[in-house]
Formats: C-alpha cells, sequence, structure tokens
C-alpha cells in the first residue's frame, strides 16, 4: 500500500523534497490512515508533516476527544500539532450556507491559516478517497454540471493534494485492521442528516446492489476520462481566448465579437469562464445562467447593453467587443486636477500617470499611431494644464478640421460608447481641449513648423 501511494505521489508531482504537508485530520479512518501512510513515507521523501485539526463543536465532549485523541497521536510521533474550535452551525447561519459547506470554508481557511505560518512552502494533504470521488461525481450530477463538474477532484489543485484519492474505502478500511491503527468514529457519518451522507449510506448501495457492483470503480474511470477530455478542450480554450481577447486592466477584459462567434458554443463558454476566473481569480457562484446570459448578449451586440452578473461582474458591449468587468463606481464629473509640467502626474480618480515634459528640441519624428503619447505647442497653451472629464456643451476642433465639433457629435463618428465617454479624460488649458485621450488632438494647438517648445505627455494606466 505505501509503495502504491509513493508511486502516486511521484506520479502526480504531489510532493517535493523539504515540502511542509499540513495534514488535515479529524481522527476518522480516512485521515488516520492517510497521516499513517505519509509518516510511512518520509523515509523516501524528505518532507514535514503538520498535523491540523479542527474542532467543529458539533458533538460535545465527543468533538473534545476528537482533538485529545489526534493531539496526542502527534505528540507520541513527534508530529507538528495545531487545532482551533470553531462554531460550524453558526457559521452556517451567518453566511446563509449549508452546514457542509461550512465546515469546509472553515476547515481549509485554517489550513492555509497554518499552512502559511511555514511560508505557505508546501502543500495541503486531504483525505479524499476513491469513494468521496464516487460521491462527488454523484451530487454534481444530480444537481447539473458538464464535463468539468464529471471530472471529479484533482489529485493536485492549486495547494490542495489528494494522496489516497484512488484508493478505495474498503481498502482502508482493511489496511486499519491490519495495522492495528486506532481511530476516532463520528456517529453522525452513519446517519441521513446530510445530502453527502444520503447519498452514500442510500443511493450508492441501491445502485451498486442493483445495478452495478463495480459501480465506485465504474465512476472512477469515467472521471479519469472526463478530466482527460476537459483538459483538452480547457487548453484549445485558452489559445483562443488569448488570440481574441485583450486585458484593458487588471479588472476588465475586452474580447473580439466576430472573432469569438466563430468559435463552436462549447469553446465560447469556456472563454467566457477564462474571462471571468482571469478577472475574479475563481469561479465561485458563476453558473450556467450567468454565462448564458453574456451569450445573449453578443448574439444581440447592441452597443450600450449591459448584464449584471454576481461576484459584482457585468458585461458590456463595446461596438465589436463584449468587455467582461468588475462594476466600479459612477466617477464624480467635478473633478478639475490642475497638472505640473515637468512632473509626472497621479490622478488617483482615473488611476493615471501622467508624464508632462518640455523640450526645446526639435521632434524629428511623431508616431501619431500611438494613442497615449502626444505632442503640442507649448507657446499656444495659456494658463496651464488641467484634466477632467466631459460636461455638456464641450466642444473642440479635431486634428486635419478647420472649424470645431460639438464633442458628443466626436464621440458618435469615433465610435466611441457612451460608458466610455463618460471616463474618457480631456486634457485642457484655460481655452479648450488639447487632447481627448486615447483619440485625437487638437488642431489648435498641434506641432507646427514655427514651433519652438514642444509640450510632451504621455498617459498610462497605473492599474
Amino acid at each position: 500500500m505505501e509503495k502504491r501511494i509513493l508511486n502516486t505521489i511521484k506520479e502526480y508531482q504531489l510532493i517535493k523534497q523539504y515540502d511542509n504537508i499540513v495534514v488535515g485530520v479529524s481522527g476518522g479512518p480516512d485521515s488516520m490512515f492517510l497521516l499513517s501512510i505519509l509518516c510511512k513515507l518520509k523515509k523516501y521523501i524528505n518532507f514535514n508533516i503538520i498535523v491540523c485539526h479542527i474542532n467543529h463543536g458539533t458533538r460535545g465532549e465527543e468533538t473534545d476527544k476528537d482533538e485529545e485523541f489526534v493531539r496526542e497521536y502527534s505528540k507520541k510521533n513527534e508530529l507538528k500539532f495545531h487545532s482551533t474550535k470553531v462554531d460550524m452551525n453558526g457559521y452556517a447561519k451567518e453566511k446563509n450556507i449549508s452546514s457542509e459547506e461550512a465546515g469546509r470554508e472553515l476547515r481549509y481557511d485554517f489550513f492555509r491559516e497554518t499552512l502559511k505560518k511555514y511560508d505557505n512552502k508546501g502543500s495541503i494533504a486531504v483525505a479524499h478517497n476513491k469513494n468521496d470521488q464516487a460521491e462527488t461525481m454523484i451530487m454534481r450530477f444530480l444537481r447539473g454540471t458538464g464535463i468539468d463538474g464529471l471530472k471529479g477532484m484533482n489529485f493536485k489543485s492549486n495547494d490542495i493534494i489528494r494522496p489516497i484519492l484512488d484508493i478505495k474505502r474498503e481498502d482502508i478500511e482493511k489496511y486499519i485492521v491490519e495495522k492495528n491503527i486506532r481511530v476516532r468514529i463520528d456517529e453522525s457519518n452513519e446517519t441521513d442528516i446530510y445530502r453527502r451522507n444520503k447519498i452514500r449510506l442510500n443511493l450508492i448501495p441501491e445502485l451498486k446492489s442493483e445495478y452495478n457492483p463495480a459501480l465506485i470503480d465504474t465512476l472512477y474511470n469515467t472521471s479519469r476520462i472526463m478530466k482527460m477530455d476537459s483538459n483538452f478542450m480547457n487548453s484549445y480554450a485558452y489559445e483562443k481566448f488569448k488570440s481574441i481577447s485583450k486585458k484593458i486592466s487588471k479588472d476588465d477584459i475586452s474580447i473580439n465579437i466576430n472573432l469569438f462567434s466563430k468559435n463552436h458554443k462549447a469553446i465560447q463558454y469556456r472563454i467566457i469562464r477564462l474571462a471571468i476566473e482571469d478577472i475574479i481569480g475563481h469561479l465561485k457562484e458563476i453558473e450556467q445562467v450567468h454565462i448564458e446570459k453574456i451569450i445573449k448578449l453578443i448574439e444581440k451586440s447592441k452597443t450600450g447593453k449591459k448584464v449584471d452578473l454576481t461576484n459584482n461582474l457585468e458585461a458590456y458591449i463595446d461596438y465589436n467587443c463584449i468587455q467582461i468587468r468588475l462594476k466600479k463606481e459612477n466617477l464624480k464629473q467635478s473633478f478639475n486636477h490642475k497638472l505640473s509640467l515637468n512632473d509626472i502626474n497621479y490622478i488617483d480618480e482615473l488611476d493615471l500617470e501622467i508624464n508632462i515634459q518640455i523640450t526645446n528640441e526639435k521632434i524629428k519624428t511623431i508616431n501619431k499611431k500611438d494613442m497615449f503619447i502626444k505632442y503640442f505647442d507649448y507657446d499656444k497653451i495659456e494658463d496651464g494644464l488641467y484634466i477632467r472629464l466631459r460636461k455638456p456643451g464641450d466642444r473642440f476642433k479635431p486634428l486635419g478640421m478647420k472649424g470645431n465639433k460639438k464633442l458628443k457629435d466626436f464621440f458618435i463618428d469615433e465610435k466611441v460608447s457612451r460608458d466610455k465617454r463618460e471616463k474618457t479624460p480631456l486634457i485642457c488649458d484655460n481655452k479648450g481641449i488639447l487632447w481627448v485621450v486615447g483619440n485625437r488632438i487638437s488642431e489648435d494647438y498641434k506641432v507646427d513648423s514655427d514651433t519652438s517648445k514642444v509640450l510632451i505627455i504621455s498617459i498610462k494606466n497605473r492599474g
């Protein structure tokens, strides 16, 4: 058994030399089996074991006895031990989640807090086994899921490792008896008060007896097939995502609608999920209904339309692009900051860094394609420089034009979305607008043959 699990650890690169492995140990058969095996494997891999125990406070004195049992085992085997006591049911009520989910959140929070004390150099080992994998797949299937859900749990998921995921519970129990490993029994696991317990105690035995005696192995093999297909589709979707998307800021991603629409619907869904995960770092609370709302928005492709999503996200049509982003508070239109010359200016409202320099040297070449570095005739500027957002009635003379134009009409002609119009900064002096940032400068301030001093303004996003 030890060699089998050692091979798994090596195959999936779960533990490296000198790793700190935080092991979640309840005192029950699965976690005591995992802890016992890991202790034996230290002769093959030099790593540290840190035992973590959560006292959920749900079974009175029995939970205290569980904690003391794990503490004594750790002391006897010279293992570092950390424990905490939590109010699982109180936390569930406060967060309006199930007791199962509350217990899971509290456990992993504590595991990560503990690993942090060891500089996060290692992983968190949990005792999920082959039977747990079957239960997880059935739960997800009943709730509704796709290939990604039916691949079940992975041997390694970020900082979580599952070294015994391919071991059946009956083999675990047999090993415990053979090796005379003491364990604690949580009697609540034998009652069907939780959904997972109902599946384990009622549904799976019936499916095994009536339909497939090898159900656990069958579901495990299915999870491996699903994982292989899922990995391929995710890899393919990621390449497409990179080629058709642009990261505007850390909270905002733009996707080309025409290129997006050329992909199969299954890949489209994954591209949207990748964009969301890139922005918020996870897919919690992101359901099929949210992805479908975005797809429908794209299919209509009406500029200015948007949909609100969960996690403070929104999706917005900006001409030939769909933007997925975190919602931002509406900018206050009243700011009007004076800008310092020959200096770097920081505009907190817009998260911008503006570098303004004056030179007497002739500018030999001007890169007109760079929309965030512009050149102006310094002597044409009156009473300093300012930055603000648009106001009703704003006009300016776009470069190359003879007459003034309403800023609103300029935005429409340039296909600047309504949303962007409200956030586009304007560089102004006392007379008018020098530059609609990200767009054209004014004809009235351009560098010409008579220019003696050149004003150079470069702008970049601080986010």
